[in-house]
């Protein structure tokens, strides 16, 4: 299916390029969360009208990532998790754990955008995760877990 992006999407492509792309992707992600429309005459010469406008709200949207960004680059979050002696946790700490570390800190930051490369950090210690605000902007938060012995 020959699609429209509405916004920038990372291995797909830039605000107004047209792109084929699987028909489920389509129909079940890009075009239910307005990212892209089906790449019809009428929607094409629709876009072009509104591109000055669509690329103003993209620009913003880059602008607030990149102050957040600037923000939570070297933050701590500690999150406390029950542990062993050896150090290792009764369960793990997940990126929902991260996201209510952050909101805690007044960060409002989905589960989504956080990316931890190794999995969940089933051990007591420091790692440091990738928060993507955006598709060009990343920044890096530490996760201090503590361990609760019984």
């Amino acid at each position: 299916m020959q699609v429209i992006l509405l916004e920038k999407i990372a291995k797909l492509g830039n605000l107004g390029d047209v792109v084929k792309v699987k028909d489920g992707f389509a129909r079940n992600f890009l075009i239910p969360t307005r990212r892209a429309r089906r790449a019809t005459e009428a929607a094409i010469k629709e876009f072009e009208v509104k591109r000055a406008e669509l690329e103003k709200v993209a620009a913003d949207k880059l602008a607030a990532a990149q102050s957040l960004a600037e923000k939570l680059n070297g933050k701590t979050v500690s999150i406390s998790q029950k542990a062993g002696v050896d150090g290792r946790l009764f369960g793990s700490v997940t990126n929902a754990d991260i996201s209510e570390g952050l909101k805690k800190l007044g960060f409002d930051v989905p589960k989504a955008s956080i990316r931890m490369l190794h999995g969940a950090i089933k051990a007591v210690g420091e790692q440091t995760v990738t928060v993507s605000l955006h598709t060009d902007v990343h920044a890096d938060v530490n996760v201090a877990v503590v361990g609760e012995v019984d």
